[in-house]
Parts: structure tokens; C-alpha cells; sequence
């Protein structure tokens, strides 16, 4: 009997990524995107919306302008930076400004998902900082234009306050669903190790944790991408002004 074939999940490279390492099922969503929103919005936020919407903004000549490009270029600097501390090239800052290392271990210790939930969180939170920094400069270049584009500026910061704990709650919960995949490899190559007997003895202690570093360098820069959509948004609204 053949195995039922298991639909291709479409959606973001993210959600991808953890329902193939979780072996899972995700199905479709049958809600639309304004749906969704208006489940995550509360009334306080439907009322900051509606009145940046309806906000007249002041007329009178622009101010001294950045050009696009400097914007850009910025941002782009942003993101190479976050995905260069990604890769594990540079280590990113913790919250008490100290450096976090790559996560690993030396071959004679057993290894310990607590490390790379660590790294994991330093890079959120690193992404999480420099995002915001880049989308409110973003924000004050595009009030500086136009009041049509000031308008827009001011809707990006009332969604970034409405949505960033609803954000922050669900993308707090990648670290889990990443240690059930490191459990789940260690107990693969684990078992490997036991069936292939004295074939096993050669091969590297823990080689396993290579592909481990690499599905989760993955998930980080699957995640930096979804954080990174505002910023693309303002930058297009920026390009054609």
C-alpha cells in the first residue's frame, strides 16, 4: 500500500521550515488576512487606526529630505549585519551587553539544547532592536516627504504597537518546537549509533549537530525575513514618492 501523500504546506518559509522539522500537518488557513487582524486587535488599537487614518496632516513645504537610496542602503546594512550574526561570523549583543558564543560544545561533552536556546533568543532579541530602530527612522524619513506618506508613517507605528506583542508571543514559541527537532535528532542518530554497532564507533561523536546548526541557522533567517516586511513595505512606499 502506498503512503498518503502529504499536501505542500504554501505560506511563509517559516512555518515551512517547522512543519517539515516537526513532521506535522499544518493545514491551510481558511481566514483571510484582514480576518486575522481583526482577532489581534483589540478596540484601543482599532481606535488608534481609525484616528491616524482620519488624521489631517499639516500642509506647508517638506522638510530637508533623505534620498531613497541612503534609506536603502541602510537597511540593507541591517540586514546583512543580522544575517552575518545569523551565520555565526559575529556574535550578537545580550541584553546585559555582554556577547553570547556560537553555540557548541566540545566533542567529550554531551550536548545540551540550553546553548542554543540562548543564541536563539540573543538573535531574536538583537533582530527585534535594530528593526525597530530602522522602521522608525524609515517612518521619519517618509513624514518628511509628503502628508499623504507622514499618514502612512503614523498607521506603521500604531500597527508596530498593536502587533509586536502579538508577534513577540508567537515567535517566542520557535525555540520550543526547535528543541523537540534537537531531541528528535538526537535519539535518530543515537539509534543509529546502536544499530550500526562497531560500524558506528569511527564516526564523529555528535555529528548530528551539524545538520542540527543548520536547520536552525535556517529558522533564524526565515524568521528575520517575516520581522523584515514592514521595512520593505516602508521602503517601497519610500521609492515611489
Amino acid at each position: 500500500m502506498l503512503a498518503p501523500q502529504r499536501l505542500a504546506l504554501s505560506g511563509p518559509t517559516l512555518v515551512r521550515l517547522l512543519a517539515r522539522f516537526g513532521n506535522a500537518e499544518v493545514p491551510e488557513s481558511r481566514q483571510s488576512i484582514s480576518d486575522h487582524l481583526s482577532q489581534w486587535l483589540g478596540w484601543t488599537d482599532a481606535i488608534a487606526l481609525s484616528t491616524a487614518l482620519s488624521a489631517q496632516t499639516p500642509g506647508g513645504e517638506p522638510a530637508t529630505r533623505v534620498g531613497a537610496s541612503a534609506e536603502q542602503s541602510q537597511s540593507e546594512r541591517v540586514r546583512a549585519a543580522l544575517r552575518k550574526a545569523i551565520s555565526g561570523e559575529s556574535a550578537p549583543a545580550r541584553r546585559d551587553g555582554r556577547r553570547t558564543q556560537a553555540a557548541s560544545q566540545p566533542a567529550d561533552v554531551e550536548p545540551d539544547f540550553a546553548d542554543f536556546r540562548q543564541r536563539y533568543l540573543a538573535l531574536q532579541q538583537a533582530m527585534e532592536t535594530d528593526i525597530a530602530m530602522l522602521r522608525a527612522r524609515l517612518r521619519a524619513a517618509l513624514a518628511a516627504r509628503a502628508p499623504a506618506l507622514a499618514r502612512l508613517a503614523t498607521v506603521d507605528a500604531v500597527m508596530e504597537q498593536a502587533l509586536g506583542a502579538r508577534e513577540r508571543s508567537l515567535l517566542a514559541g520557535v525555540p520550543a518546537l526547535l528543541s523537540a527537532h534537537f531531541e528528535r535528532q538526537r535519539a535518530a542518530a543515537v539509534a543509529a549509533q546502536s544499530a550500526g554497532g562497531s560500524a558506528a564507533e569511527g564516526a564523529a561523536p555528535h555529528a548530528w549537530l551539524a545538520g542540527f546548526r543548520k536547520d536552525m541557522q535556517s529558522v533564524l533567517l526565515a524568521e528575520l525575513e517575516i520581522r523584515f516586511q514592514p521595512v520593505e513595505g516602508l521602503l517601497a512606499a519610500l521609492r515611489t514618492s
